[in-house]
């Protein structure tokens, strides 16, 4: 395969935690990328011969601050960005702590409730994500309970 067809490998995480204000509803953290002028999950590329997984915390922490526990896989996102194949693999993780300071790639990060962060994230594919990780989150027969 040419230099130009080689995929871009990233990974990131559809970052949860539960609501600080109380009745165990979930909040989204999305980051507001300044070079983009776009809402998204954090993410970012693999380092060579790094673990995907590892890759995700490790981009969580750089972009937000905040560690991460990693739970189920989400589905990977593909796009092309200029002329390559770019290939992202998901996390839903819940926030274990750690804060954000604004850096040279993050200035803004947001806290929203999933219906919140599916408006206000800037790319489709990142609102499927959100999808994804409610139908991952449901504990299983909860759609039966009365």
């Amino acid at each position: 395969m040419s230099a130009n067809g080689t995929v871009i490998r990233a990974a990131g995480c559809v970052l949860w935690r539960r609501s600080p204000h109380g009745g165990g509803d979930v909040e989204i953290c999305l980051v507001h990328r300044p070079k983009y002028d776009d809402w998204s999950h954090p993410k970012g590329k693999l380092k060579r011969g790094e673990d995907a997984r590892a890759g995700a915390r490790r981009e969580v922490r750089e972009e937000t601050g905040t560690d991460c526990d990693p739970g189920p896989e989400l589905p990977t996102v593909r796009y092309p960005v200029e002329g390559r194949p770019k290939e992202v693999r998901y996390w839903a993780a819940e926030a274990t702590g750690g804060g954000f300071t604004p850096n040279r790639e993050v200035d803004r990060v947001v806290w929203l409730s999933p219906r919140a962060a599916h408006i206000r994230l800037t790319q489709e594919r990142d609102r499927a994500l959100v999808d994804a990780f409610l139908t991952a989150l449901r504990p299983a027969g909860a759609e039966h309970a009365h």
